[in-house]
């Protein structure tokens, strides 16, 4: 099998690796819960309680992926429907899972976002 790398769209930043309470995006490395995405690049997040942070994401994005953490978690119904009423569709899933599919979606040139707590 042929492996090609992925070329993502310009000033767009891929997650390039997780571990215990960080991610390294575009080859840095930030402590923390992090908000990712393809025109805003890579910003501090306060976590679920920071709402207002996933919402100024209106009209950057289409899809978030929301990264929970090592285990699968259900965000709350009420951020679930706040996003989906700015125009952001919100898929939970941890953040190992969210971090690559946030990679796989920008490498398409997709308008995706991904908000991520450290495992």
């Amino acid at each position: 099998m042929q492996l090609t790398d992925a070329r993502y769209p310009n000033g767009a930043l891929p997650v390039d690796g997780y571990g215990t309470g960080f991610f390294r995006v575009g080859g840095a490395l930030h402590e923390g819960p992090v908000i990712v995405a393809s025109d805003l690049g890579v910003v501090p997040w306060g976590g679920l309680d920071d709402r207002a942070a996933l919402l100024a994401l209106e009209g950057k994005i289409d899809v978030l992926f929301l990264g929970m953490g090592a285990d699968i978690a259900i965000p709350s119904r009420e951020l679930i429907e706040a996003l989906d009423a700015k125009g952001i569709m919100a898929e939970p899933m941890t953040s190992a899972s969210a971090a690559r599919s946030y990679n796989v979606l920008l490498a398409e040139g997709r308008r995706v976002g991904c908000a991520l707590i450290p495992i």
